[in-house]
């Protein structure tokens, strides 16, 4: 399998070749962790969390790193309101921004460093800097990094220098007269001065606290190296956050500075805006997991290539929700039915084979999902197309077992429990599955599905019952309304054998929406 990443810097898919044979290192820029995490911060951590797991799954060791900015100036904003310590504010948010990946079964990264502690590597890089003519300190304790000494900047982004505004940032959070000692109105601060009420830290320009771009130069540098493979964040970090990276490393670390691939995400959009705090358009991660199961919202992250925009709406999560239903039902339905042949299988030791035609199920399967994987991490569709057909095959194949040879069943036997393995490797990949068995989330998946509607189990028991009735006493007009009435809020009435009637979660049949909630 060879794996291309489209790279920002070269505006192309590149066949991806680490630095070091079987290794790879990972950096991925975090969150400002002043605020309860939202649906938009989420993306790119289901994004590279996949990355990370398709790089593991292709057998590379991998070393992950992402950052907290626990130092900034929106953190202390909100630190003076709520009448806070800064960084124990930074560090609850981080702790329950922690807390939404974990139910979003993103899996930890080798390293998570804060700003706080690693003022010596960023003081260290600022030296150096200095030291190598990129950098000058304005009386009052400003560090600046001078872009007029970095003669490949813009490259990432496409900026032209006389155009940018990098130092707009500080421009707006600091002193009105910093601007008018820079040497260029684009310089962007390293170092800034210390002021009343904040969290600062000892260095040769006095005491203050960093600037923006510098921690992730830093903390790159420190836990992987000036150079490594593969940079991540979302696309509006490209400029002036990632540009200026890769002017202030390059200035410390001259020609063993660099990253070999950039990735960047597409925005999460609401109503045609990018989601974001500060246009208060902005949905909670835990406040649609308190509506829907959190694999489902993991799903919808993954629904669109990862560097298209992707438009928020609950019509999506809903489709998500009712696919993923139908993958862990048809899934458990199998090991339900394989239960009773277990120990025959066993002790069939491997004499039974698959059959042909699961094996042309399994090699598309897998030939599939690979060759989407490998084209730019292609997740869009990524449960259509052969994963649905491996799924139909299961279904029409259950209820064969029972009528068929011993030897015969065997074959078909282990032809299905060879396809439940391959695509379960998928879904542990896409990162889809818990530590839970499929019945235990679709029970979950069930009762989301209930809260959604506003009914408890046993509302659902008593509906059916009437519609039952209904049926019995050829109340066929009134059976087909109680039925229209539960697909409007989501649940779909399954009648069994003429004699049952079984629910499951569906798209509702229309919005029922009094919101975008």
């Amino acid at each position: 399998m060879e794996l291309k990443l489209y790279n920002t810097m070269t505006q192309k898919k590149e066949v991806f070749r680490p630095i070091n044979p079987g290794k790879v290192g990972l950096y991925v820029c975090g969150i400002t962790a002043y605020d309860i995490s939202h649906i938009g911060h989420g993306r790119p951590g289901v994004i590279f969390d996949v990355l990370y797991r398709l790089l593991k799954y292709l057998g590379y060791e991998v070393t992950y790193v992402r950052n907290f900015t626990d130092v900034d100036d929106k953190i202390i904003k909100r630190a003076n309101l709520n009448k806070e310590n800064p960084i124990e504010l930074s560090n609850r948010f981080v702790d329950e921004y922690l807390i939404d990946m974990g139910a979003l079964q993103c899996l930890l990264p080798t390293h998570q460093p804060r700003v706080s502690n690693h003022m010596d590597h960023i003081i260290k890089m600022i030296e150096k800097i200095i030291e190598n003519g990129c950098g000058y300190a304005v009386e009052g304790g400003d560090v600046f990094f001078s872009v007029d000494k970095s003669p490949n900047y813009g490259m990432l982004s496409g900026q032209r220098l006389e155009h940018t505004r990098a130092g707009e940032r500080e421009l707006a959070s600091d002193r009105d007269d910093v601007n008018s000692r820079k040497r260029n109105p684009a310089d962007f601060a390293l170092w800034k001065p210390a002021k009343p009420d904040e969290p600062s830290w000892e260095s040769p320009w006095g005491r203050g606290r960093p600037g923006w771009h510098i921690e992730c130069s830093a903390m790159s540098a420190h836990y992987l190296s000036p150079r490594f493979d593969i940079h991540g964040g979302g696309a509006d970090l490209i400029f002036p956050h990632h540009e200026n990276e890769i002017a202030q490393t390059c200035a410390a670390c001259g020609e063993h500075a660099g990253v070999n691939y950039w990735l960047h995400n597409g925005h999460l959009t609401i109503k045609n805006e990018k989601m974001a705090k500060s246009k208060g358009n902005f949905k909670p991660i835990r406040e649609i997991t308190e509506r829907y199961h959190p694999l489902a919202l993991r799903h919808f992250l993954l629904s669109a290539h990862y560097r298209s925009p992707l438009s928020y709406s609950p019509s999506k999560l809903e489709s998500s929700s009712e696919l993923l239903y139908y993958v862990y039902q048809t899934l458990q339905d199998l090991e339900d039915a394989l239960l009773p042949y277990r120990e025959a299988m066993s002790e069939d030791g491997g004499k039974a084979g698959p059959t042909s035609e699961a094996k042309d199920i399994i090699t598309n399967l897998k030939s599939e999902f690979d060759a989407k994987m490998s084209d730019d991490l292609n997740t869009a569709n990524i449960l259509e197309g052969d994963y649905d057909r491996a799924l139909k095959f299961i279904n029409s194949s259950i209820g064969k077992l029972e009528k068929m040879q011993t030897k015969q069943r065997m074959s078909l036997l282990v032809s299905l429990a060879a396809i439940e393995r391959e695509a379960r490797n998928v879904l542990e990949v896409l990162g889809l599955l818990t530590t839970l068995s499929y019945a235990e989330i679709l029970k979950e998946m069930k009762q989301k599905t209930l809260a959604r509607a506003g009914l408890s189990e046993e509302d659902v028991s008593q509906i059916i019952q009437e519609r039952m009735m209904a049926r019995k006493n050829k109340e066929f007009e009134k059976s087909d309304q109680i039925r229209a009435e539960l697909a409007v809020k989501g649940i779909a009435l399954m009648d069994i054998g003429g004699k049952e009637t079984a629910w499951r979660p569906c798209t509702p049949s229309q919005e029922a929406y009094s919101s975008d909630v």
